[in-house]
């Protein structure tokens, strides 16, 4: 079938029956349910958008020669980088950057993970049928474009013993195996767009210990699994709101989930791994990590774009041209260039692994995992300390359309510099709804730690992933001109 419209996409989330439960209510159909059908349109919508601009979001799959959406793609030269780097940034734009887990992040990770087959089958091809059926997955991911959903972390019930995995009986495991797959029970979290994913995913997240088999284990299953259940958290859609009022929580709550595992079958040709923990502790070798923080760099240069021209509107709608305002606004523009430099430089230092398949500089864009969740909670910082009191005198639209209230709207809750009082409220609306709504709460919490929190990720890289050869180089160097001077006295 290739690349999927808007419609296709919301037909097939209206032929299965999962179990989504929202507000304590089950919902039986996601795209037409008051608090999901903005979720659901918007990402018909970006689907629909991947046709709008063919040129950057489509190439011709080699397997079947349809046009297919390019997260799927495994690019084998630096320009089919830059290609898919394109089709990226038009898809983000679908969202300003606001939802974050559009189809086409998980995508790129099952791409990355089908570039390196060899990984998933181990050195000795023990899980060669695991291999293949990954590789399967992929392909179907890829001809049908479906949406996913994944969820990779263990909830937190007590940390002093969450972090031993052995003996854990919340967090996903195998429990039994009959004739036709195996079962598994537990939980884990975050299912983000579960409602509109058509499948749900589980793979290797952080690495577990030596004789964790039975939490070694990845597999894909459709949403409609008996057994498969989804505990959303409040919704922050605003159903029923006028899209004035609330012009991006009534679009683009793309939701999360608490993803329950009671008993469910899985299937032998859907399972990846089963048992082996040293193949589910390597998967960094297949390079989904630098396909992960190079979608979500796109996605979160976008947002940054489109915070910063909102809060320069803002300060331009009500004259504020302050010293201290000036500085935010440039503060907000470094983010921007820096983190457009990263992923340009990630592109032009991109490197071809030995299997001729290409990533971008997964070095560059390491950094970003830490920053971007520092840089994006003091972007709505800005934006609450320039907007201050305005924030909160936004007419609604029912009262801008009032023939009584609008001559003393437009009188006193003008704009500067001639602006209406319309695109006065409608700024400063969309501000709030950005950094002050239910949506822009949820927003906060999940920029901080969608990858991971910031000191997480700047141990890490201390740790485990920065090459500190010249460093040690530069400080021996002058070590030793230290100690040379030390003897010529």
């Amino acid at each position: 079938m290739g690349a999927r419209t808007g419609s296709q996409f919301l037909e097939g989330l209206r032929k299965t029956r999962r179990e989504i439960w929202v507000d304590g209510e089950r919902i039986e159909d996601v795209t037409t349910h008051p608090k999901l059908r903005g979720g659901a349109e918007s990402l018909a919508a970006i689907f629909d958008r991947q046709h709008a601009y063919a040129a950057d979001c489509l190439y011709v799959h080699l397997d079947n020669g349809q046009p297919t959406n390019v997260s799927h793609m495994i690019p084998r030269s630096k320009d089919e980088l830059r290609h898919r780097h394109a089709g990226l940034v038009r898809l983000s734009e679908g969202s300003m950057g606001i939802m974050g887990r559009t189809p086409d992040y998980m995508n790129m990770k099952f791409a990355a993970f089908a570039s390196a087959p060899r990984v998933w089958a181990g050195a000795d091809g023990r899980n060669e049928r695991g291999a293949q059926n990954l590789l399967a997955f992929q392909r179907r991911l890829a001809e049908a474009d479906l949406s996913l959903t994944h969820t990779i972390i263990q909830p937190t019930t007590d940390k002093r013993t969450d972090s031993q995995i052995l003996g854990n009986k919340v967090t996903v495991r195998k429990v039994g195996q009959t004739a036709d797959g195996i079962i598994v029970r537990g939980a884990r979290v975050l299912a983000t767009l579960a409602p509109y994913a058509d499948e749900q995913t589980v793979y290797p997240g952080q690495p577990i210990p030596a004789g964790a088999t039975e939490y070694a284990i990845a597999f894909a299953l459709p949403l409609d699994t008996p057994g498969l259940k989804f505990l959303c958290r409040d919704s922050a859609s605003a159903p029923g709101a006028d899209p004035f009022d609330k012009p991006l929580s009534s679009r683009f709550d793309e939701q999360d989930a608490f993803c329950i595992f009671d008993d469910v079958l899985v299937p032998w040709d859907r399972i990846f791994i089963d048992g082996d923990v040293e193949i589910y502790n390597s998967m960094r070798q297949t390079g989904y990590a630098i396909s992960m923080t190079t979608q979500s760099t796109v996605r979160a240069l976008t947002k940054l774009e489109f915070a910063y021209g909102l809060a320069t509107r803002m300060a331009e709608l009500i004259g504020d041209h302050s010293p201290a305002t000036t500085e935010m606004l440039g503060e907000m523009a470094c983010y921007v260039r820096m983190t457009a430099n990263a992923l340009e430089l990630s592109l032009e230092q991109a490197r071809e692994r030995e299997d001729g398949v290409w990533f971008p500089n997964g070095a560059v864009l390491e950094p970003m995992r830490a920053m971007l969740a520092v840089w994006m909670p003091r972007v709505a910082e800005i934006i609450t300390l320039i907007g201050s009191h305005n924030l909160l005198t936004t007419p609604s639209r029912a009262q801008l359309d009032d023939p009584k209230l609008r001559p003393l709207i437009d009188e006193m809750l003008s704009g500067a510099d001639g602006a209406t009082a319309d695109e006065r409220a409608a700024v400063f609306r969309m501000a709030w709804d950005l950094v002050g709504s239910s949506l822009g709460g949820r927003g906060f919490l999940y920029e901080r730690f969608y990858l991971t929190s910031a000191a997480r990720n700047k141990q890490m890289l201390h740790s485990r992933f920065f090459d500190r050869t010249r460093s040690q180089a530069l400080l021996n160097d002058m070590l030793s001109r230290a100690k040379c001077r030390l003897h010529s006295h």
